[in-house]
């Protein structure tokens, strides 16, 4: 445990150093020499942002590219924080976490119903551009439940008023895909992009909001975008990413934010009749995606690339799941410290090849979702 809480400080050193501002895989668009690299078409952005993720040397300094404050990292290391003075009461760690707490409100999408986030930059996806501070679903369901986390250990209530706001995001922006008594809510405001994970993360918060502090009227909603996502699962407990023939593969960290949030459901004791389908899930997650060694699969039917959210969404899922999954959480912790972090800084690297490496220490992508799992880890350690 004392090693886990020394990889932790150095992280938390590097990232706090930087006023947890960083670079991003998906950035690429920040550059002030955009419009002449992609001279101005869709396919010039999508290569342009292919190449700031794909290339194992950092560019960014010669595109102009600055270092920015993305509201999810935030959001996620309010939550590691969070644990972190639950376990230790630190009064100087109170103090950090209010001052993400007003970076996230600061960080806030204008015009949305309620509060919601977006990401830092702009992203060309093949259909459109989505402008930089576009609210996600996923974004604003990670940070609500952050904020949730932060009210009950701090009862600071205007964290409880921000989170209670969310749902008219979900239920006044976003569009929706409806089959039947169920519906999936889309990514952001502006597509029809229907995905699983982001439809459960969302349906997650509002089933939080309306088990633990009685908004009963999220619950028919929660229950109707969960029951969308359930009638896609497979019989061998898996999902696609998405239901379109273009999105139709099985990851790794995606599974298990379905399962993070369909666990969430359990919990609260509002869909027993998922028991099984989530112990299916929960085995195919743990069956699929992992070599003996602890080495974590991008894909449940191949190896490479491995992505630092595989093994970090992996560590802080199982550590959730007992002692069962002890043994699994272990390898898989051993073999992330000893091939995806930089010993000397202390930081996390992007992504494993089968000949290189990717190393560059992006603050969202890497540092923030290591320190949310290893967070995670420590916190179930100290109460087993």
């Amino acid at each position: 445990m004392q090693e886990i809480e020394e990889v932790i400080d150095r992280l938390e050193h590097w990232c706090r150093s930087r006023g947890f501002a960083g670079i991003d895989p998906y950035d690429s668009l920040n550059s002030p020499l955009v419009s002449l690299l992609t001279l101005g078409t869709r396919w010039g952005r999508m290569a342009l942002t292919q190449f700031g993720r794909r290339s194992p040397i950092n560019c960014r300094p010669l595109l102009g590219i600055r270092p920015g404050v993305n509201p999810k990292a935030i959001g996620l290391f309010l939550e590691g924080y969070t644990k972190e003075y639950r376990r230790s009461q630190n009064p100087q760690t109170k103090v950090v976490l209010n001052e993400l707490f007003q970076k996230l409100l600061e960080l806030r999408s204008p015009d949305v119903s309620g509060a919601a986030w977006g990401y830092n930059f702009p992203w060309q996806s093949r259909v459109q551009l989505t402008p930089r501070w576009t609210p996600t679903i996923v974004n604003s369901s990670f940070i609500g439940h952050a904020l949730l986390d932060y009210y009950e250990a701090t009862d600071i209530v205007e964290a409880l008023d921000i989170a209670q706001s969310i749902p008219a995001f979900f239920l006044n922006d976003l569009r929706r895909k409806t089959e039947g008594d169920s519906f999936c809510f889309s990514y952001t405001p502006l597509d029809v992009n229907y995905v699983h994970n982001a439809n459960m993360l969302g349906a997650s918060l509002l089933a939080r909001l309306a088990a633990q502090y009685d908004r009963r009227e999220l619950l028919d909603p929660a229950l109707c975008a969960l029951r969308y996502s359930m009638k896609y699962q497979h019989d061998d407990g898996s999902w696609f990413y998405a239901e379109t023939k273009a999105q139709s593969w099985i990851d790794s960290f995606h599974t298990g934010f379905n399962l993070e949030a369909l666990r969430r459901f359990l919990q609260f004791d509002l869909t027993p009749e998922y028991q099984d389908a989530y112990r299916r899930g929960v085995e195919f997650y743990a069956d699929r995606f992992f070599l003996d060694d602890g080495t974590p699969k991008y894909y449940h039917d191949r190896l490479y690339l491995v992505d630092i959210h595989a093994p970090a969404e992996a560590i802080y899922f199982f550590s959730g799941e007992g002692q069962r999954y002890r043994e699994l959480v272990e390898r898989i912790l051993h073999w992330t410290l000893m091939n995806m972090r930089d010993a000397k800084r202390g930081t996390f690297y992007f992504r494993k090849a089968k000949r290189f490496t990717i190393k560059t220490p992006y603050m969202r992508w890497s540092q923030a979702w290591a320190f949310r799992a290893l967070t995670e880890f420590l916190t179930h350690e100290v109460m087993d």
